[in-house]
């Protein structure tokens, strides 16, 4: 008998990247970055030579492209097997890109939505259960578990308030080297886990804890990390759709992390919505033994001092509202007008260095690079000239109001809307047209 042998399947042609001639805007080298096998290089005007040799045909270049300058070129023999293969009923086997192949192998191992359980001394976070009515509704369109993740000692019950809130199963790790958060201990304990469960999104509160942990853990597993979300979704790639404010709250941008697992993001406190708590609700506790050695850990705890113990203290790090003054204030007692202003808006008075170093107001009061960085929905500036060490401490609110008499004061260049004039004019103005508004309401 002789035997029939098959013929293998035609290969599809994959082409070279080509350059179209006065197509080119320079856009700073995308198509050199996207490409896997370095087959690019750049001119001194920015516009790229590919190398045909060395070029695989996977159209990253040409897809990545803002200006559609490159294309894909088919010799005349590959051109008549395209257009055999466009006639033809024969299967075409495509060739795989190996890159590709093996990005979506090692995303296909990650399953799971996380939620970091912040805790001080067992107290919970409100955050937290923000978060999972975040991440319940992402876990649903994943098909995955919702999942708490709770690190300390003697905390159990914050696992049982998790069931509570929506999580399926929490992750419990639980020992005396966790009693405090400790960057390096809870930085390992978190690595370990996410190595060895592999999940595919953390979400962590935009507090000073999770802002310090999830950047350290994003370093560590070499993830990407989106910092202050106002939104979360999932796309059809199953990829995290993280939405936050750029460029001083005009723009929304919708950031996602194709290539890498987790997809991490912080998420600041009363921006999530709070699910609804089922009394009693019952899930899957895992315990891991992993305990991180004590001499390991360089820094010790040896008091905490919660600055609501302290009178007048006051955390501006999560207003919503924030009623800042500067030097323009001219004397500490002139801070009541911005008080009154505050209490109409259900805010919080802050302070610029020059105000704290005054000694106008308190240390916990002060915005800046060496202050707290704040994120409210708005930041009134009132007599702040705007130096860049107080910039980067407020230039992330989705509004900024600047209240200055100097025109050209470097406030009003990140300012949303600005008022030149007397502040001691306009802030009681603005108070008096607020409380009027809400008598009338």
């Amino acid at each position: 008998m002789s035997e029939i042998q098959s013929k293998p399947k035609p290969k599809k042609p994959r082409g070279v990247a080509r350059l179209l001639e006065g197509k080119c805007i320079a856009c700073g080298a995308r198509c050199q970055s996207s490409c896997p096998v370095n087959c690019i290089e750049m001119t001194d005007s920015g516009e790229p030579i590919i190398e045909t040799g060395k070029c695989i045909g996977c159209q990253k270049c040409v897809k990545i492209c803002p200006s559609t300058a490159i294309e894909m070129f088919f010799t005349a023999e590959e051109q008549q097997i395209l257009a055999e293969l466009a006639t033809s009923a024969v299967p075409v086997e495509e060739e795989i890109d190996p890159e590709a192949a093996a990005i979506a192998k090692t995303l296909a191992e990650y399953r799971g939505v996380w939620v970091f359980v912040e805790q001080t001394e067992g107290e919970p976070a409100k955050v937290s259960w923000e978060l999972l009515g975040a991440g319940a509704g992402l876990a649903s369109s994943l098909g995955v578990e919702l999942c708490a993740l709770v690190i300390g000692e003697n905390v159990e019950h914050l696992c049982r308030e998790a069931f509570e809130h929506g999580a399926a199963k929490a992750y419990l790790l639980d020992a005396a080297v966790y009693k405090h958060y400790r960057t390096e201990a809870y930085v390992e304990a978190c690595c370990h886990l996410i190595e060895k469960y592999k999940p595919e999104v953390i979400l962590m509160g935009a507090t000073g804890m999770g802002r310090d942990l999830a950047g350290a853990i994003a370093t560590r597993v070499a993830t990407g990390l989106t910092a202050d979300c106002t939104g979360l979704a999932i796309d059809d790639k199953r990829n995290l759709m993280q939405t936050r404010p750029a460029f001083g709250g005009n723009i929304m941008a919708t950031i996602m992390c194709d290539k890498y697992r987790p997809q991490m993001s912080t998420v600041r406190p009363n921006v999530m919505p709070m699910p609804e708590r089922h009394e009693g609700a019952e899930g899957t506790i895992i315990r891991d033994t992993f305990v991180v050695p004590e001499e390991s850990v360089l820094t010790k705890v040896i008091e905490i001092i919660r600055d609501s113990h302290s009178k007048g203290a006051v955390d501006i790090t999560g207003a919503e509202f924030i009623i800042s003054g500067g030097r323009g204030m001219m004397a500490p007692e002139n801070f009541a007008i911005l008080q009154e202003l505050a209490d109409e808006l259900g805010g919080v008075v802050g302070a610029s260095r020059s105000a704290v170093d005054a000694g106008w107001m308190a240390g916990d009061r002060q915005v800046g690079q060496t202050g707290k960085t704040v994120r409210p929905k708005i930041y009134i500036a009132c007599g702040i000239s705007g130096a860049i060490q107080h910039l980067v401490g407020m230039q992330d609110s989705d509004m900024v109001i600047a209240i200055n008499r100097d025109s050209g004061a470097p406030i009003f260049e990140v300012a949303t809307y600005g008022i030149v004039g007397d502040l001691f004019q306009v802030v009681p103005a603005i108070t008096k047209k607020i409380r009027e508004m809400k008598q009338k309401a």
